[in-house]
């Protein structure tokens, strides 16, 4: 609430913004009202700091005036700091025993204590630093794992994504204060409203197109941040979980002769030709009576159902026997048949049963040898690259990256079609186009958006 707000800001925080643990040098951050007494109490001397430069210090306990370390200071007033408020930094060396000193020492200092996680960061947006689409940019930034996770997180920090989304929502007021000024003004004659309404209806259509166009992306931007699915699925025993080991350069999975080894969904991280996936080892598909291999049968499915990308694994010497079981994602365009156990004698019966199968372009390998892999991870690369790259929306156009976006687009646009269908009854269709800018209000953090808030700032680290 609003009290609660106000007396957040009278307080100051303070908290370790480097990564915890052994380092050359260690970071604290101090924001609010007593950041200059925080200066004042651990790096006493004649002149303050100065303003954006770093100023060598000795840095002492408060209540002993003992020697704690020799570091920088660094000193950024309001309103021209991260947070908008008054900050300052510490630069410290990164043992534990001095990174430990100077959080007590501040700790003991009256009208400082700890922050809690992302309260750093959701003071620069409550101090209008920054708007909700540049703070969950700079969430992704903090978890980019790959270079085009970066490059993504980074194009949202720097407003491509708020630059769009404002555009829009200026172009609405803008029809707005037309339809309100005819309102105030103006007869409603029907002829006059007609005429009113027909001069606004072609602005509002590109709207809905624009938006439309944006959110035909195929879910790109999400799958960026998330990682794409790749669903490892074949029958038990098929060499799944080696090709996972294999891919992953590391055992990850169990491997055992026995079929029906893996029985849950077994997952890894990986960053394919710069993007993130997610490979998923998953149980043996076959008929059986065990009821918990049923159940992990019944995720492989559910996994195959999800996955971007599958990867249909089988034994050379056995795969006729399998392959009606996985009819229907052999016949997916966005799955890859693979042959594994190539290190075994291939006769001419079974090249025969490889051959047969060249309309679903197989790729024969050896998760033993090592033999095939490079060209099959070559394949996963480029389908993966391409599910990234391709689309009707253009690669210099910001992405939908997150689920909240796309809803209140979704209702941005219903809300326009609907204020089309309105032409006679404007003070309706004036509704709708409130409501149409409400929503990208919603995206941006110009309206209410408390009970987002909480969920989004969670996710931060404590120095954030």
């Amino acid at each position: 609430d609003v009290g609660n707000a106000a007396r957040s800001h009278n307080e100051t925080i303070f908290s370790l913004s480097s990564a915890p643990g052994k380092a050359g040098v260690s970071i604290v951050r101090v924001s609010g009202p007593a950041a200059s007494l925080a200066v004042e109490s651990i790096a006493p001397s004649k002149s303050f700091p100065s303003p954006r430069m770093a100023t060598r210090r000795r840095f002492i306990i408060p209540e002993t005036k003992e020697h704690l370390d020799d570091g920088l200071v660094l000193w950024f007033p309001e309103p021209n700091s991260f947070t908008g408020e008054d900050v300052a930094e510490f630069h410290i060396h990164g043992s534990r025993v001095v990174i430990q000193g100077l959080l007590s020492s501040l700790a003991s200092i009256r009208g400082l204590r700890h922050a809690q996680p992302g309260e750093f960061t959701r003071r620069a947006f409550e101090k209008g630093k920054m708007n909700l689409i540049a703070v969950e940019g700079l969430s992704d930034l903090l978890e980019a794992e790959t270079e085009a996770q970066r490059r993504q997180a980074l194009n949202q920090l720097g407003g491509a994504l708020t630059r769009l989304y404002e555009g829009w929502r200026e172009g609405m007021l803008r029809v707005l204060a037309h339809i309100e000024a005819f309102i105030d003004f103006e007869e409603s004659e029907e002829d006059v409203t007609s005429t009113i309404m027909d001069d606004l209806q072609p602005k509002v259509q590109r709207l809905i197109t624009a938006i439309d166009s944006h959110l035909q992306d195929g879910r790109r931007g999400e799958l960026l941040r998330d990682g794409l699915r790749v669903a490892i699925l074949g029958p038990p025993n098929a060499g799944k979980s080696s090709l996972l080991n294999a891919l992953a350069q590391r055992d990850v999975a169990i491997v055992s002769p026995v079929p029906g080894t893996t029985r849950d969904v077994l997952s890894v991280s990986l960053n394919l030709a710069g993007y993130p996936v997610l490979l998923e080892d998953t149980a043996g598909i076959r008929e059986t009576n065990d009821l918990i291999e049923q159940e992990g049968v019944r995720r492989a499915r559910e996994r195959s159902k999800e996955a971007s990308l599958k990867l249909c694994v089988f034994d050379l010497g056995t795969i006729q026997a399998d392959l009606d079981l996985f009819k229907d994602e052999l016949r997916s365009s966005n799955s890859i048949l693979v042959l594994n156990k190539s290190d075994l004698t291939l006769d001419s019966g079974l090249q025969a049963q490889v051959d047969a199968l060249k309309d679903f372009n197989p790729y024969v390998i050896s998760c033993q040898t090592g033999q095939g892999l490079d060209q099959l991870i070559k394949i996963i690369q480029t389908k993966v690259q391409n599910r990234f790259e391709s689309g009707e929306v253009s690669q210099h156009q910001p992405l939908v990256t997150r689920a909240r976006y796309r809803e209140h687009l979704q209702d941005c646009v219903e809300a326009l079609q609907r204020f089309q269908q309105l032409s006679l009854q404007v003070d309706l269709a004036a509704e709708e186009l409130r409501y149409a800018i409400w929503c990208i209000g919603k995206i941006t953090g110009r309206v209410d958006v408390e009970e987002v808030l909480d969920v989004i700032f969670k996710d931060f680290c404590i120095g954030k």
